[in-house]
């Protein structure tokens, strides 16, 4: 009788199946098997993407790797089709009344934060449960969580299904994390290794003030439902961030991500380069989550995973969805040496003249968010200056081409909290009070997801679990509960009861040589020992190799990846890894509506094909700038450093960004 229905219901998927015209569970072929990684390899192993071996041939879209028919939760609901490709989950209703054309039936890849499996606390069922968490867009274009809960019933007992069960939540989180799937067709937990560990740095000043908000109800639910291991740290003064990651043990990390603007992570890679072990500390990959005014580089990240043009929560929640899927990529830094011979290292732009000044000007306005560069530029408009300087810089080897433009979240209540099981404690250095006790309206002085490697204690993300039933059961449904076995892979850390942190100072090495804040620098010096072969010393003549510039300026602007906001795109074409520094300059005798043309055109990246006379552009490997104005403003990543001559040099893919997966940029997925 059982194999009587097990072959009534192929039939039943072989006659509702219109996609796709196959009668069998598909595997991965060993040629087709996915390469890409979060970043589990061993860290001496985490090398730039250039120098890695070519991966094999992608996957087609529509190649199905799994197919299999689902019950739903509760369980009188209807019976679904599903299909699992590289790039989506498809759906299609069966029973009551099957879709010839399902509508919704599609789930990219790209829009799942995350998966797992349940059980039923009835001992009578079962069945095994399978649960996704997506955010698609709305019809507003703005992105909402829902879960989609499925009922793996097809054989009798309850470890047959759970393995089922097991086996699509492996095989989508190998898809999230670009893990490679076997070609044998058995997929088991072991192909999982440890859950990624993050350290998470908030700025709670960031943007408005509410970094911490959105992080708390978006950003750690998210990261949770996608299996992430985190530890978080509330900044609570300038160059924090650069002090603590001075002093960390980075073997406990996979990545360090700042939930801020672009300051935060400035401060970051700097803290990074002044370790003494620089060369292996710059290799750490480092992300970003937008909670600032600016969020320049996350306004790039955006637009390289292929989503369309975001603000405010909209691009939080795109960032956040990358950061889930992981991947690293090679990211160049400017090393930039300012007049009084310090150094430090920009990941963003140097900028002098009009966007400087707004800049700085315009953060007295700092509780408008973004809006405050809205308000500056029309302030500057008003009274728009000019600055006499010189320009120098070394072409690239290859110049291209005149640049070309390129084409409120309602929180839902969770399904299950992801909860692996007790084990022996883990013995890791532990994090100072000064820098991880937190002042924030939780009990716990600091915030760590179960599997986190410092000693912090615990907080529930999901308020201790909601029953699913809650949400969708009706009466007589039991609720559904975390399988134990299902929440983290065999072999990862588990949770461990942590002892109190630590009091004290933070411990900063002896070579950090972090000088005292000052008010004309407020960006801190680079100690590292990364040497800038293509400068000769500030104020000693040029190789005969470079060009110059002099003249009356409006702006000059150097530009390392494409955007200089979120919603500007100052080099339309620049890359994370290009090995370029971008310098754009408008010279003086442009009107004021002309220049406010200009900076509506960078939305959409369209500024040079506007026929600008005074805009101009070149694409360089250093450059070396030279105001002759008394009085100005520069900035490096938005802050503020001395004013006087600067020079720098790009040093190609010397850091590593989590960009998660490449997409098709202006094309939603």
């Amino acid at each position: 009788m059982d194999s009587l229905k097990q072959r009534s219901r192929t039939r039943s998927l072989d006659i509702y199946l219109p996609f796709f015209h196959f009668r069998h569970v598909f595997a991965l072929r060993p040629e087709q098997e996915l390469t890409r990684s979060w970043g589990h390899r061993p860290r001496s192993t985490l090398v730039r993407a250039k120098t890695m071996a070519p991966p094999p041939p992608p996957l087609a879209a529509s190649t199905p790797l799994l197919h299999g028919e689902f019950g739903s939760y509760p369980a009188r609901g209807p019976r679904f089709a599903l299909t699992l490709t590289s790039q989506a989950l498809h759906i299609q209703r069966l029973r009551p009344k099957p879709e010839a054309r399902p509508r919704g039936g599609l789930v990219p890849l790209a829009e799942v934060s995350g998966c797992c499996t349940l059980r039923s606390r009835s001992p009578s069922d079962s069945a095994a449960y399978f649960c996704i968490y997506t955010y698609p867009r709305s019809r507003r274009g703005s992105r909402r969580r829902t879960t989609r809960t499925f009922r793996t019933d097809g054989a009798t007992t309850y470890e047959e299904n759970r393995a089922e069960a097991q086996r699509w939540a492996t095989a989508l989180t190998c898809l999230l994390r670009g893990l490679p799937l076997p070609g044998d067709g058995e997929i088991t937990p072991d192909l999982l290794p440890r859950p990624p560990r993050l350290l998470l740095l908030v700025n709670p000043f960031g943007g408005r003030g509410l970094a911490w908000q959105w992080c708390k109800n978006y950003v750690l639910p998210m990261i949770s439902e996608a299996g992430l291991s985190f530890n978080l740290i509330q900044t609570e003064r300038q160059n924090h961030a650069r002090e603590l990651v001075q002093g960390l043990s980075l073997s406990e990390w996979d990545g360090i991500v700042t939930v801020s603007g672009d300051g935060l992570l400035h401060e970051v890679l700097n803290g990074l380069l002044d370790r003494p072990d620089w060369e292996e500390a710059v290799k750490m990959p480092v992300g970003i989550l937008p909670c600032g005014s600016g969020n320049a580089l996350a306004g790039a990240v955006n637009q390289h995973g292929g989503f369309e043009p975001a603000l405010g929560l909209d691009l939080l929640l795109n960032c956040s969805l990358l950061l889930c899927r992981g991947g690293g990529h090679p990211l160049d830094l400017l090393s930039v040496t300012l007049a009084s011979g310090s150094r430090c290292f920009s990941f963003l732009s140097v900028a002098w003249g009009f966007v400087s000044d707004v800049d700085i000007q315009s953060e007295r306005f700092r509780a408008l968010g973004s809006a405050r560069f809205t308000l500056g530029t029309v302030l500057g408009l008003a009274t728009l200056h000019t600055y006499r300087g010189r320009l120098s810089y070394l072409p690239a080897t290859v110049e291209p081409t005149s640049p070309t433009p390129v084409h409120s979240l309602p929180r839902a209540k969770s399904e299950l909290t992801l909860t692996p099981d007790p084990a022996p404690p883990m013995a890791h250095s532990p994090l100072h009070r000064s820098v991880s006790d937190l002042p924030l309206p939780l009990p716990q002085p600091a915030l760590a997801s179960p599997g986190s490697p410092e000693p912090l204690p615990i907080l529930s993300l999901n308020g201790g679990g909601p029953e699913l039933a809650g949400d969708w059961g009706g009466a007589g449904d039991a609720p559904l509960s975390p399988d134990p076995l299902l929440s983290s892979p065999p072999g990862s850390p588990k949770t461990a009861l942590h002892s109190p942190v630590t009091e004290g100072a933070p411990v900063i090495p002896p070579s950090s040589g972090l000088p005292p804040p000052t008010a004309d620098a407020r960006v801190a010096a680079s100690t590292c020992g990364l040497p800038d072969h293509l400068l000769p010393p500030l104020g000693t003549p040029l190789p005969p190799d470079w060009v110059t510039l002099e003249g009356d300026f409006v702006l000059m602007l150097a530009i390392s990846p494409s955007h200089l906001g979120a919603d500007l795109v100052a080099a339309p074409h620049a890359r994370f890894d290009d090995g370029l520094v971008h310098l754009c300059w408008v010279r003086s005798g442009i009107s004021r509506a002309a220049l406010l043309r200009l900076f509506l055109a960078m939305e959409r990246g369209s500024q040079f094909s506007l026929g600008c006379p005074q805009l101009g552009y070149a694409a360089a490997r250093a450059f070396r700038l030279e105001p002759l104005t008394p009085r100005g403003v520069l900035t490096v990543d938005g802050e503020q450093v001395e004013y006087g001559p600067l020079q720098a040099q790009m040093h190609p893919g010397l850091g590593t960004l989590l960009t998660g997966p490449p997409g098709c940029p202006g094309r939603e997925p």
